[in-house]
């Protein structure tokens, strides 16, 4: 009985020191990885080994705005802060990294920023170990910020378990007559099932006050990234975990969000299963913008669409990045430029976050 309880104590000693030997080597191996683009966030820089899961916006003065997670290991669980850096000349230079969040061995993550065009105000959603949804407001374009706040019970009904906001900027709505709604793309998974599905939360009173709105139908979905077309619907992109069809998944909202059409696949966007992001560049004329990964399989060959029908169809553009890369975001400059954040890395897309500057010559239609 003691011997098995002693080879019990050795066996749990030995995969310990086998986790942490893995963890120590994924770190190394990912610091020694370099990119051809300028780092915003780079791995063993600034008090943190990993960056990950990048999101962009850009204040009522021009600033931009780069949020992501602070990691100790590659991992999505575990001692995580949420991080942003400050640009005042379009991203040709970054302030110190300044920590907005930091919960002790929580998991503060998931970022999804919107400025409210009304206040100025920063609205930034994130969740608390991927379960409890937080409300970070700064009133000074990212200078400093209010205490999180637990809006949890306003938006994650008693049967839904894992939670995430974003990845992804959330957006605020231009068109009657839900003109000003803030919209925020979110996911879930539900207690007793397998289910993992597609969300959107909002507020109408400029972040004070939360409700959940409409989930779709397709439970193989789950990242998703929402943009605002020209007549006032909205459109919900998914990545999709039906690997059976390598395609992005969409649905289609007429009330602003609190219903969702049935989910139908995209047959231009092909995904690996990864986050991608959709962009509205401007309403008139109709420009949409897509980006992530566009392979079958790989996180790789990071690629720019745009559509100039509401996206009903994308014409092929770009491609951002041919190597390893995984999760973005986008913003539009004063200048039509637009600036891609982006994860990359030689062997892994996880040597840092990087961002690349599209120059509006590309997007405009000829």
């Amino acid at each position: 009985m003691y011997f098995r309880a002693f080879v019990m104590f050795l066996s749990k000693k030995i995969k310990h020191l086998i986790i942490i030997s893995l963890l120590l080597l994924c770190n190394t191996f990912l610091s020694a990885q370099t990119s051809s683009f300028p780092y915003v966030f780079k791995n063993k820089k600034e008090g943190y080994n990993v960056y990950r899961i990048p999101a962009i916006v850009k204040t009522n003065s021009g600033k931009l705005l780069a949020f992501c997670e602070g990691r100790k290991n590659l991992f999505d669980g575990g001692n995580i802060d949420m991080v942003m850096k400050s640009s005042d000349d379009n991203g040709v230079t970054w302030s110190q990294l300044k920590v907005i969040w930091n919960d002790g061995e929580n998991t503060c993550g998931n970022p999804s920023p919107v400025v409210d065009k009304l206040t100025g105000n920063i609205i930034l959603l994130a969740t608390l170990n991927n379960d409890k949804t937080f409300v970070l407001t700064s009133k000074d374009e990212g200078e400093t910020w209010d205490t999180p706040r637990d809006i949890t019970k306003e938006v994650k009904p008693e049967n839904w378990k894992w939670y995430a906001t974003g990845p992804v900027h959330a957006i605020q709505l231009q068109n009657t007559p839900y003109q000003n709604r803030i919209i925020v793309p979110c996911n879930h998974k539900v207690k007793g099932t397998g289910k993992h599905t597609s969300n959107i939360i909002y507020s109408d009173d400029k972040g004070i006050s939360w409700k959940a709105g409409g989930t779709v139908a397709d439970d193989k979905t789950d990242e998703c990234t929402v943009a605002e077309l020209s007549d006032g619907r909205l459109l919900l992109n998914m990545r999709n975990n039906d690997k059976s069809t390598p395609n992005r998944k969409i649905s289609y909202s007429n009330d602003g969000g609190l219903s969702w059409s049935p989910v139908t696949f995209d047959s231009t966007l092909i995904e690996p299963v990864c986050q991608g992001v959709l962009l509205r560049y401007s309403l008139n004329p109709d420009i949409l913008l897509f980006v992530n990964p566009h392979h079958k399989k790989q996180r790789k060959q990071l690629t720019l669409f745009i559509s100039y029908d509401e996206g009903k169809t994308w014409k092929y553009t770009s491609i951002i990045h041919k190597g390893k890369s995984a999760y973005n975001d986008m913003v539009v400059l004063e200048n039509g430029n637009v600036v891609c954040l982006f994860e990359s890395g030689k062997v892994l897309p996880y040597s840092g976050i990087v961002f690349k500057t599209i120059p509006s010559s590309v997007i405009q239609k000829k």
